[in-house]
Protein backbone atom coordinates (compact mmCIF):
# COMPACT_ATOMS: atom_id res chain seq x y z
CA UNK A 1 0.00 0.00 0.00
CA UNK A 2 1.31 3.43 -1.01
CA UNK A 3 1.80 5.64 2.06
CA UNK A 4 2.37 9.34 2.61
CA UNK A 5 5.59 9.66 4.57
CA UNK A 6 7.17 12.73 6.18
CA UNK A 7 10.89 12.47 6.98
CA UNK A 8 12.83 15.16 8.87
CA UNK A 9 16.60 15.43 8.56
CA UNK A 10 16.50 14.06 5.02
CA UNK A 11 19.33 16.03 3.40
CA UNK A 12 22.02 13.43 4.14
CA UNK A 13 22.89 10.15 5.82
CA UNK A 14 20.17 7.88 7.14
CA UNK A 15 17.32 10.21 6.22
CA UNK A 16 18.34 10.71 2.60
CA UNK A 17 19.25 7.07 1.99
CA UNK A 18 15.89 5.98 3.38
CA UNK A 19 13.97 8.62 1.42
CA UNK A 20 15.47 7.25 -1.81
CA UNK A 21 14.59 3.70 -0.80
CA UNK A 22 10.98 4.55 0.04
CA UNK A 23 10.48 6.61 -3.13
CA UNK A 24 11.71 3.65 -5.17
CA UNK A 25 9.16 1.47 -3.39
CA UNK A 26 6.41 3.75 -4.65
CA UNK A 27 5.61 5.67 -1.47
CA UNK A 28 4.83 9.40 -1.47
CA UNK A 29 7.80 10.87 0.40
CA UNK A 30 8.08 14.40 1.74
CA UNK A 31 11.72 14.94 2.67
CA UNK A 32 12.44 17.98 4.81
CA UNK A 33 15.61 19.62 6.08
CA UNK A 34 17.25 23.02 6.35
CA UNK A 35 19.61 22.26 3.44
CA UNK A 36 17.09 21.90 0.61
CA UNK A 37 19.86 22.31 -1.98
CA UNK A 38 21.09 18.85 -0.97
CA UNK A 39 17.73 17.22 -1.75
CA UNK A 40 17.21 18.14 -5.41
CA UNK A 41 18.09 14.59 -6.44
CA UNK A 42 15.13 13.37 -4.37
CA UNK A 43 12.82 15.57 -6.43
CA UNK A 44 14.21 14.08 -9.65
CA UNK A 45 13.41 10.63 -8.28
CA UNK A 46 9.82 11.65 -7.57
CA UNK A 47 10.10 12.82 -3.99
CA UNK A 48 8.89 16.08 -2.49
CA UNK A 49 11.74 18.01 -0.83
CA UNK A 50 10.76 20.95 1.36
CA UNK A 51 12.86 23.36 3.39
CA UNK A 52 12.14 23.17 7.11
CA UNK A 53 13.84 23.79 10.45
CA UNK A 54 12.45 21.61 13.27
CA UNK A 55 13.00 24.48 15.70
CA UNK A 56 10.65 26.75 13.72
CA UNK A 57 6.95 26.32 14.46
CA UNK A 58 6.14 28.44 11.41
CA UNK A 59 8.17 26.11 9.17
CA UNK A 60 6.51 23.03 10.62
CA UNK A 61 2.99 24.42 10.17
CA UNK A 62 3.77 25.37 6.56
CA UNK A 63 5.10 21.90 5.71
CA UNK A 64 2.27 19.99 7.40
CA UNK A 65 -0.36 22.25 5.82
CA UNK A 66 1.24 21.69 2.40
CA UNK A 67 1.16 17.90 2.75
CA UNK A 68 -2.43 17.82 3.98
CA UNK A 69 -3.51 20.14 1.16
CA UNK A 70 -1.77 17.99 -1.46
CA UNK A 71 -2.36 14.48 -0.07
CA UNK A 72 -5.10 14.78 2.54
CA UNK A 73 -3.20 12.69 5.08
CA UNK A 74 0.14 11.77 6.66
CA UNK A 75 0.53 8.04 7.28
CA UNK A 76 4.06 7.97 8.66
CA UNK A 77 6.10 10.61 10.49
CA UNK A 78 9.77 9.79 10.90
CA UNK A 79 11.39 12.24 13.33
CA UNK A 80 14.96 11.77 12.16
CA UNK A 81 16.44 15.28 12.44
CA UNK A 82 19.13 15.59 15.09
CA UNK A 83 22.84 15.95 15.73
CA UNK A 84 25.47 15.15 18.33
CA UNK A 85 26.94 17.78 20.65
CA UNK A 86 30.17 16.61 22.27
CA UNK A 87 32.39 18.11 24.93
CA UNK A 88 32.72 17.98 28.71
CA UNK A 89 29.79 19.36 30.71
CA UNK A 90 32.20 21.93 32.16
CA UNK A 91 33.25 23.10 28.69
CA UNK A 92 30.03 23.14 26.67
CA UNK A 93 28.09 26.39 26.90
CA UNK A 94 24.50 26.18 28.11
CA UNK A 95 23.47 28.01 24.94
CA UNK A 96 24.81 25.10 22.86
CA UNK A 97 23.25 22.59 25.25
CA UNK A 98 19.83 24.23 24.91
CA UNK A 99 20.14 24.10 21.13
CA UNK A 100 20.89 20.36 21.35
CA UNK A 101 17.71 19.78 23.33
CA UNK A 102 15.71 22.11 21.09
CA UNK A 103 16.58 20.10 17.97
CA UNK A 104 16.79 16.55 19.33
CA UNK A 105 13.86 16.62 21.76
CA UNK A 106 11.57 19.62 21.32
CA UNK A 107 11.81 19.27 17.54
CA UNK A 108 10.18 15.84 17.87
CA UNK A 109 7.48 17.18 20.18
CA UNK A 110 6.72 20.05 17.81
CA UNK A 111 6.34 17.67 14.85
CA UNK A 112 4.11 15.35 16.86
CA UNK A 113 1.83 18.19 17.96
CA UNK A 114 1.25 19.28 14.35
CA UNK A 115 0.95 15.85 12.69
CA UNK A 116 -0.82 13.64 15.25
CA UNK A 117 -4.21 15.44 15.08
CA UNK A 118 -4.51 14.29 11.46
CA UNK A 119 -3.52 10.74 12.39
CA UNK A 120 -6.08 10.72 15.22
CA UNK A 121 -8.78 11.85 12.82
CA UNK A 122 -7.82 8.98 10.48
CA UNK A 123 -7.49 6.55 13.44
CA UNK A 124 -4.29 5.34 11.83
CA UNK A 125 -0.63 6.23 11.61
CA UNK A 126 2.94 5.50 12.65
CA UNK A 127 5.37 7.84 14.41
CA UNK A 128 9.03 6.79 14.29
CA UNK A 129 11.43 8.61 16.62
CA UNK A 130 15.17 8.33 16.08
CA UNK A 131 16.90 7.74 19.38
CA UNK A 132 20.26 5.94 19.50
CA UNK A 133 22.04 3.19 21.36
CA UNK A 134 23.20 6.31 23.19
CA UNK A 135 19.69 6.62 24.57
CA UNK A 136 20.38 3.51 26.65
CA UNK A 137 24.06 3.95 27.57
CA UNK A 138 26.72 6.66 27.65
CA UNK A 139 30.27 7.75 26.86
CA UNK A 140 32.25 10.61 28.41
CA UNK A 141 32.13 13.91 26.50
CA UNK A 142 28.62 13.13 25.28
CA UNK A 143 26.51 14.27 28.23
CA UNK A 144 24.17 16.56 26.30
CA UNK A 145 23.78 14.20 23.36
CA UNK A 146 23.04 11.25 25.63
CA UNK A 147 20.69 13.38 27.75
CA UNK A 148 18.74 14.30 24.61
CA UNK A 149 18.47 10.68 23.45
CA UNK A 150 17.49 9.44 26.93
CA UNK A 151 14.76 12.08 26.76
CA UNK A 152 13.63 10.79 23.35
CA UNK A 153 13.25 7.32 24.87
CA UNK A 154 11.07 8.59 27.71
CA UNK A 155 9.03 10.88 25.49
CA UNK A 156 8.41 8.04 23.03
CA UNK A 157 7.33 5.57 25.72
CA UNK A 158 4.75 7.99 27.11
CA UNK A 159 3.59 8.95 23.63
CA UNK A 160 3.13 5.29 22.71
CA UNK A 161 0.65 4.77 25.55
CA UNK A 162 -1.15 8.04 24.86
CA UNK A 163 -1.69 7.22 21.17
CA UNK A 164 -2.49 3.52 21.55
CA UNK A 165 -6.28 4.12 21.89
CA UNK A 166 -6.19 5.96 18.54
CA UNK A 167 -4.53 3.09 16.65
CA UNK A 168 -1.32 5.07 16.14
CA UNK A 169 1.99 3.20 16.42
CA UNK A 170 5.00 4.82 18.11
CA UNK A 171 8.31 3.19 17.23
CA UNK A 172 11.79 3.97 18.59
CA UNK A 173 14.78 3.55 16.28
CA UNK A 174 18.05 2.95 18.16
CA UNK A 175 20.95 3.03 15.67
CA UNK A 176 24.48 2.04 16.56
CA UNK A 177 27.47 3.47 14.68
CA UNK A 178 26.27 4.44 11.20
CA UNK A 179 28.48 5.91 8.46
CA UNK A 180 27.00 9.44 8.32
CA UNK A 181 28.14 13.02 9.01
CA UNK A 182 27.86 12.36 12.75
CA UNK A 183 31.61 11.85 13.25
CA UNK A 184 32.54 15.04 11.41
CA UNK A 185 30.01 17.01 13.48
CA UNK A 186 31.53 15.56 16.66
CA UNK A 187 35.04 16.56 15.59
CA UNK A 188 33.86 20.03 14.61
CA UNK A 189 32.37 20.47 18.08
CA UNK A 190 35.61 19.45 19.74
CA UNK A 191 37.54 21.92 17.59
CA UNK A 192 35.67 24.81 19.21
CA UNK A 193 36.79 23.81 22.70
CA UNK A 194 39.97 25.29 24.13
CA UNK A 195 43.20 23.35 23.62
CA UNK A 196 43.82 24.04 27.32
CA UNK A 197 40.69 22.14 28.44
CA UNK A 198 41.25 20.00 31.54
CA UNK A 199 39.67 17.16 29.53
CA UNK A 200 41.99 17.44 26.52
CA UNK A 201 43.57 14.00 26.93
CA UNK A 202 40.17 12.31 26.98
CA UNK A 203 39.00 14.37 24.02
CA UNK A 204 42.08 13.37 22.01
CA UNK A 205 41.38 9.70 22.69
CA UNK A 206 37.82 10.09 21.42
CA UNK A 207 39.00 12.02 18.35
CA UNK A 208 41.47 9.25 17.57
CA UNK A 209 38.81 6.56 17.98
CA UNK A 210 36.30 8.48 15.83
CA UNK A 211 38.81 8.85 12.99
CA UNK A 212 39.71 5.15 13.13
CA UNK A 213 36.06 4.17 13.02
CA UNK A 214 35.51 6.39 9.96
CA UNK A 215 38.55 4.97 8.16
CA UNK A 216 38.01 1.33 9.08
CA UNK A 217 35.07 -1.02 9.56
CA UNK A 218 33.79 0.73 12.66
CA UNK A 219 30.34 1.64 11.38
CA UNK A 220 27.43 0.26 9.38
CA UNK A 221 26.25 1.67 6.06
CA UNK A 222 23.04 3.75 6.08
CA UNK A 223 21.36 0.96 4.12
CA UNK A 224 20.76 -0.96 7.36
CA UNK A 225 18.57 1.93 8.48
CA UNK A 226 16.69 2.26 5.18
CA UNK A 227 15.83 -1.43 5.26
CA UNK A 228 14.65 -1.15 8.87
CA UNK A 229 12.49 1.91 8.23
CA UNK A 230 11.02 0.20 5.18
CA UNK A 231 10.10 -2.80 7.33
CA UNK A 232 8.42 -0.51 9.89
CA UNK A 233 6.52 1.43 7.21
CA UNK A 234 5.26 -1.75 5.58
CA UNK A 235 4.34 -3.54 8.83
CA UNK A 236 0.80 -3.57 10.20
CA UNK A 237 2.16 -4.13 13.71
CA UNK A 238 5.74 -2.84 13.98
CA UNK A 239 7.83 -3.60 17.05
CA UNK A 240 8.25 -0.97 19.75
CA UNK A 241 12.02 -0.73 19.27
CA UNK A 242 14.48 -1.48 16.50
CA UNK A 243 18.13 -1.64 17.55
CA UNK A 244 20.31 -1.85 14.43
CA UNK A 245 23.78 -0.98 13.24
CA UNK A 246 27.33 -1.54 14.45
CA UNK A 247 27.67 -2.25 18.19
CA UNK A 248 24.07 -1.25 19.01
CA UNK A 249 22.96 -4.57 20.46
CA UNK A 250 26.17 -5.56 22.31
CA UNK A 251 26.73 -2.10 23.82
CA UNK A 252 23.18 -1.85 25.17
CA UNK A 253 23.41 -5.44 26.41
CA UNK A 254 26.58 -4.59 28.36
CA UNK A 255 24.98 -1.49 29.86
CA UNK A 256 21.88 -3.38 31.00
CA UNK A 257 23.47 -6.55 32.34
CA UNK A 258 26.96 -5.61 33.55
CA UNK A 259 25.93 -2.88 35.97
CA UNK A 260 27.31 0.62 36.47
CA UNK A 261 30.75 -0.13 37.90
CA UNK A 262 31.77 -2.71 35.30
CA UNK A 263 30.35 -0.75 32.39
CA UNK A 264 32.18 2.40 33.58
CA UNK A 265 35.40 0.41 33.81
CA UNK A 266 35.04 -0.90 30.25
CA UNK A 267 34.34 2.57 28.84
CA UNK A 268 37.18 4.24 30.72
CA UNK A 269 39.62 1.53 29.65
CA UNK A 270 39.33 3.07 26.18
CA UNK A 271 40.23 6.53 27.46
Amino acid sequence: MKKVILITGASSGMGKETAIHLIQQGHIVYAVARRIEQMQDLERLGGHPLKMDVTSETDIERVVDTIIKEQGRIDVLWNNAGYGLYGAVEDVSLEEARKQMEVNVFGIAAMVQKVVPYMRAAKSGTVINTSSMGGKMYFPMGAWYHASKHAVEGLSDCLRLELKPFNINVVVLEPGFIATEFGSVLLEGFSRISKNSAYRNMMDKIIEGTKKAAEGNGSSKPEVISKTISAIVNSRKPKTRYRVGKFAKPMVWMRVYLGDALFDKIVMSQM
